[in-house]
Formats: structure tokens, C-alpha cells, sequence
């Protein structure tokens, strides 16, 4: 059997699917679920922005984290899986319980728990990201957060698709039962699943598991070798999440409808990301990450130009070869992305220690959130400032320095245990 295929078909692989899918469906309800129905209920679009507040918990979740790696809430689940439960059972609780709240009566509960499911969420993030490291072999990483990273976006569909078409015929009470139900595969695939051998043991004080896990990162790198892979880290997606930061109104300033947005961006920009992930994670297996960062991110970069070439083209009507433009843009993209993605969070658990997975793991996801969180806000004034086509030109060289820094943090011919740490 081939070793891709070898790696594709196990056990790890499964679970990766249930971790993948349990971690982004809070997320697309906060992001597409949530604005919805608030409007529905008669809010302002000034206080519906206001939500995005909210995510600032997925951007200061290391701060926490160390928590995770010091203690278990149940000592009979282990530290991973009793974590994964309470916050996957307080989810399923919040979810429920918000779709029973009218926002007009209730606006100050429906913001405390929007804020308790988005801590809760990021709470889960931090044990599911540690405990998928942990049971995945280091030449299963790429292939196994392909999977994971897919099974993300593919949650996506449930409260951004399925529970949006459910409101049009049932109460909105109803559709958040529907919609916390979704959580259940994941509760149920964490009370199946045995804890991994790495997480037996635990920091033996909480000073260990806030101090130690930073300690252990620089000491094991150098100060200066572990600011470089932080510096890539901000930098290796800053310029494809701020191309993407207003899509919408670029595509509707493009003169694309509303309805070929929502018919070609969704399965143009869905579909493709997936297949690049998968294809990605399985071509990882051969590669390895440090070729396959230096290749998704050429694919990534690139595919900003197709953008550039869209602004180029100019407002013009939508028609047949129009739209095709559309979705040969935004597939690219999302190819790119879903390749770049792959690498990039197989890199990311790759540099962690097996004695501080969570603490390391949120920092670094921590600081991938926050140009999509913090910087991409700038987006609007940069595009008002310069234009379409060059600020699509700047995202284009803001890609190139995090790949510059892959001289220095994953070089081609360097093998990808390099950076791992002594066992």
C-alpha cells in the first residue's frame, strides 16, 4: 500500500474529521448564523457589528491555555478529553439556550452568551489543536490537519447554509436545537476515543505551564531563531487574509450581483479550498512540510494576482464570460489557501513540544488570528486611499516576506525534523 494511502486510511485519520468539524461550527454560527438572525430580530447593523467583538477570545486564547496543560477537570477522561467535553457540553448548552432569547428584550444576556460560546469555542480549539497533535505521528501532521482543516470549513455549511435555509420555515428557537445538535458527533467521538500517551503527564505546577512552555520554545531555538518563526507565522498568511478582508463589497464594486455572489463565491470558494487541502495532505506526506510550505505558499501568493487582474478588468455587466472570470478568481484563491492552510498548520504543530502542546498551540494560533482580527479592520481605508488594483498589488507583497523567512525557518533541502524538539 503506498504511504499516502497507508497514512489516509486509519483510525487518526477519522477522528481528525470530528475534530475538524466540532472546532469550526461555533465559529460559522458566530460569523454567518448569529448577524442573521440578529437582523431578523430588528437590530442595527451598528449593533451587529458590534458582535465582532466577540472574537477576540480566538486572539487571547494562549493566555488560558496554560490551564488546559496543567489540569484536567476530570481525572477520569484525562486532561485533552475532560477539557473537550465541558467545553463541547457548554456549546451545546449556549447554542440552545441563545436561540430561546428574543434579542430586542434580552440584548444584554444575548451578549454575555455570545461572549460565553465564543470563549468556550476558542476553550475547545485549545484542546482539541493539543490533542490532535498528540495522537498524530510527526509524518501523519500534514495529511491529518489537512483533514482537520477541511472538516473546519465544511462545518461552515451547517450554520452558514442549512440551519440559514431551516429559518425561512421553522421558529429560530427551533433552528439553534438543530444547530447545537450538529455538536453532538463531536461529544460523542471525544467520550469514544482514548487519551493520548503525551498528555499522561503534565506540567507539576501552574508557574511550569505558563513560563516553561515560552522558556522551552526560545531555549530550544534561540532567541532569535524563535522570533524569526514567530515573524513567519504573523507574516505567512497576512497577505492572502487581507485580500480576501472585503470580498463581498469588491465583488459587488466589479458589478457582480448579489446572486452571483452567493451562487459562485460559496461553491467557488468552498470547494476548491477543500480539494486543496486534501490534495495538499497527501502530497505533504511525500514532500514533507518544508518543501510543501515553499510550493502552497508560491500558489498562494499568486493567486492574489488573480484579483489584481479583476480589478484591472473594471467594473463591466455579469455576463456568461464575466462570470466565469468571478469564479476562476475565486477558485484560485481558495485553492491557494486551502494548500497554504495545510502547510502552515502542519508547520504550526510541528514546532510544538509534546510537554506544552496546548500553551504553544494557542500562541501560535493566537498570532495567525491577528491580522484577520486586528489589521484587516485597515482594509477600507487602504482601498479608499489606493484603489482597487494597487491594494490588491500591496496584499501581493505583503505575502513575499513570510516567504522570505522560509530561508531561514523551513529551508528547502533541510530535513522537517530539524525543528522538532529532542524526545
Amino acid at each position: 500500500m503506498p504511504a499516502w494511502l497507508a497514512a489516509l486510511c486509519n483510525r487518526r485519520m477519522l477522528i481528525c474529521v470530528f475534530t475538524g468539524f466540532a472546532s469550526g461550527l461555533p465559529l460559522y454560527l458566530l460569523l454567518n448564523l448569529v448577524p442573521a438572525w440578529l437582523k431578523t430580530e430588528g437590530l442595527s447593523l451598528k449593533a451587529i457589528g458590534a458582535f465582532a467583538l466577540i472574537q477576540f477570545p480566538y486572539t487571547w486564547k494562549f493566555l488560558w491555555a496554560p490551564l488546559l496543560d496543567r489540569y484536567g477537570i476530570l481525572p477520569w477522561l484525562g486532561r485533552r478529553r475532560s477539557w473537550m467535553l465541558v467545553a463541547q457540553i457548554g456549546l451545546i448548552a449556549a447554542i440552545a439556550w441563545l436561540g430561546q432569547l428574543r434579542p430586542t428584550e434580552h440584548l444584554s444576556l444575548v451578549v454575555t452568551l455570545t461572549a460565553v460560546l465564543a470563549f468556550l469555542s476558542a476553550t475547545q480549539d485549545i484542546a482539541l489543536d493539543a490533542f490532535r497533535r498528540e495522537i498524530l505521528s510527526d509524518a501523519e501532521l500534514g495529511l491529518g490537519n489537512a483533514i482537520h482543516v477541511n472538516a473546519y470549513r465544511v462545518a461552515g455549511l451547517v450554520p452558514g447554509s442549512l440551519s440559514l435555509i431551516l429559518a425561512d420555515h421553522l421558529p429560530w428557537s427551533l433552528v439553534f436545537l438543530i444547530t447545537a445538535a450538529f455538536m453532538l458527533p463531536g461529544l460523542l467521538m471525544t467520550l469514544s476515543v482514548a487519551e493520548p500517551l503525551a498528555a499522561r503527564g503534565s506540567p507539576r505546577t501552574l508557574r511550569d505551564a505558563v513560563i516553561e512552555p515560552f522558556h522551552e520554545f526560545f531555549n530550544r531555538h534561540g532567541i532569535r531563531s524563535a522570533l524569526l518563526a514567530l515573524a513567519f507565522i504573523f507574516f505567512y498568511k497576512l497577505g492572502d487574509s487581507l485580500c480576501t478582508a472585503l470580498a463581498t463589497p469588491f465583488y459587488l464594486d466589479m458589478g457582480y450581483t448579489m446572486t452571483d455572489i452567493g451562487l459562485i463565491a460559496k461553491n467557488a470558494g468552498l470547494w476548491p479550498a477543500v480539494i486543496g487541502g486534501i490534495v495538499g495532505g497527501v502530497w505533504m506526506v511525500k514532500l514533507g512540510i518544508n518543501r510543501a510550505l515553499w510550493l502552497f505558499g508560491v500558489v498562494q501568493a499568486v493567486s492574489i494576482l488573480g484579483f489584481v487582474w479583476l480589478a484591472w478588468l473594471g467594473p463591466a455587466s455579469a455576463d456568461a464570460s464575466r462570470l466565469a472570470v468571478l469564479a476562476l478568481v475565486i477558485s484560485g484563491e481558495a485553492l491557494g489557501v486551502g494548500l497554504g492552510s495545510t502547510a502552515f498548520v502542519a508547520f504550526m504543530a510541528r514546532t510544538t513540544h509534546p510537554a506544552y502542546t496546548a500553551t504553544q498551540l494557542a500562541l501560535f494560533t493566537s498570532l495567525m488570528a491577528i491580522p484577520r482580527t486586528f489589521i484587516n479592520a485597515a482594509a477600507g481605508w487602504l482601498i479608499e486611499t489606493l484603489g482597487w488594483v494597487d491594494f490588491f498589488w500591496l496584499c501581493f507583497a505583503l505575502a513575499l516576506p513570510g516567504m522570505l523567512l522560509l530561508l531561514k525557518v523551513a529551508p528547502w533541502h533541510v530535513p522537517d525534523t530539524s525543528s522538532q524538539p529532542a524526545p
